[in-house]
């Protein structure tokens, strides 16, 4: 396959990449919805990464897999509700094409007409730990990441319909490289969150699940899910999916072999707890000089409650308008970084920059290019390897067409809340790191001492 790969050079005139380095940070940073990036690849060595290139790779090295039955119940199958066959990725390839058991012994028991199997969250850096110069065929740095590559990042194998359930990942935005087969993500706006009805699966700290199986959901108990707005699309070989922070996504393979790789990009540096502590104080200390303007100023109120009132919208107004540049001093002297790049007037959308709308909206009203091909020519090149280069044209669909489109329908028989969203750990701590809030805590322990 690698040989087929290296055969299949860019046309002329593409083998220069639609965004530098500098650019496609500044995308990924200011995107506020999901896209799809095209011919940002295709000079990647990971693109080599199917089954049978890394079956040769592990050479014999048994990686865990998660069953799944294939079947489409109203309950979302969560993976503490699966089993797990430990295999080679040899074996796992003789399942698939229905050898017999005697080739795929560890999946003896499982039919795979009836199962599904997904070697999921696999950690490269794991899988690899004594090949680690395979860390450098995954190049993060082409999106602005430089020194980001396979170390930290996730390879994700699975036979047709393994699938993750809805859920959205507490920490960071997303970038999914497909590989081998294709991809269908259902993708959810934060906004949705009531509608999704989240839950906390046991012992799973980085992710908040719904109860919802969104592609057959039980409208009878989860009646809001109809209000729900699904972003649906088909991510082929050799395509790039952003995946903004905090949108739900479910994802399920489509061809009977899927390889693809992931890396969370963090949106806050990683800072010591020392450093945090001296820039809460450099908050605390710049928001206490405001206070000393506004304390000052009240008593020249003629009345007690015309100085309590003025105070009152003193604190309000300076709560509104106190911004990061106010204890820019404090930040500096703590070496505190928000990581955030130059927000662009217009998202460059286009032939090598696909929104993922809405399935009630037209993709014909974006005025770009394609994410979806017609299925006949991805299954006929996909036989002769995966995709170096992905080609995008105006005729071609960002929607997926086989999924039915949720109505937006109001049903006062709802027992969801916003109460029901669960907040982790890591969500804590994004929080707690990040200027704005740190201004609005400050305030808020100031008052309280006032009162």
């Amino acid at each position: 396959m690698a040989e087929a790969a290296a055969l299949d050079p860019p046309l002329p005139g593409e083998d220069v990449k639609p965004f530098t380095p500098e650019k496609a940070k500044e995308i990924v940073m200011s995107l506020q919805q999901p896209a799809v990036f095209c011919n940002m690849v295709f000079d990647w060595p990971v693109l080599h990464w199917n089954t049978k290139y890394l079956s040769e790779v592990l050479d014999g090295r048994t990686i865990r897999f998660r069953m799944g039955m294939k079947k489409r119940d109203t309950a979302p199958q969560f993976e503490t509700k699966c089993s797990y066959v430990e295999a080679t990725l040899e074996e796992f390839l003789a399942w698939t094409s229905g050898q017999p058991t005697s080739v795929s012994r560890p999946f003896s028991c499982y039919d795979s007409s009836k199962y599904w199997a997904y070697a999921d969250y696999k950690y490269i850096a794991r899988i690899f730990e004594d090949k680690t110069e395979i860390f450098k065929d995954i190049m993060w740095s082409d999106f602005g990441f430089p020194g980001r590559n396979g170390k930290e990042s996730t390879l994700w194998i699975g036979s047709a319909e393994a699938n993750t359930p809805c859920h959205l990942d507490s920490y960071g935005c997303n970038l999914v490289l497909q590989i081998q087969g294709r991809k269908r993500w259902h993708l959810f706006p934060p906004s949705n969150t009531t509608f999704l009805y989240p839950t906390r699966i046991p012992y799973e700290e980085s992710s908040i699940f719904s109860k919802v199986n969104v592609v057959n959901p039980d409208l009878r108990h989860y009646p809001q899910f109809r209000k729900a707005q699904a972003h649906v699309v088909t991510l082929n070989p050799g395509q790039v999916l952003f995946v903004p922070r905090h949108w739900w996504h479910y994802v399920e393979s489509v061809d009977p072999i899927t390889v693809s790789i992931n890396s969370w990009i963090e949106l806050v540096e990683a800072t010591s707890h020392e450093i945090n502590l001296q820039y809460l104080n450099g908050a605390i200390s710049a928001y206490l000089e405001y206070q000393t303007v506004t304390v000052s100023e009240d008593r020249d109120r003629s009345t007690h409650g015309t100085e309590k009132e003025a105070s009152s919208c003193k604190r309000r107004k300076i709560q509104a308008n106190t911004k990061p540049e106010d204890y820019k001093s404090g930040t500096q002297e703590a070496g505190f970084t928000v990581v955030k790049a130059k927000k662009l007037e217009k998202i460059p959308f286009g032939v090598h920059l696909i929104p993922v709308l809405p399935q009630s909206q037209e993709a014909s009203s974006v005025g770009a290019g394609a994410v979806e091909s017609d299925s006949r020519d991805l299954l006929s090149e996909n036989e002769g390897g995966h995709f170096g280069k992905s080609r995008c044209t105006g005729k071609q669909s960002v929607m997926s067409n086989d999924c039915e489109t949720l109505a937006d329908q109001t049903d006062s028989d709802s027992t969801a809340n916003s109460s029901q969203m669960g907040i982790s750990t890591n969500d804590l701590l994004d929080c707690l790191v990040n200027p704005q809030v740190i201004s609005l805590v400050a305030s808020l322990l100031l008052e309280r001492e006032r009162v």
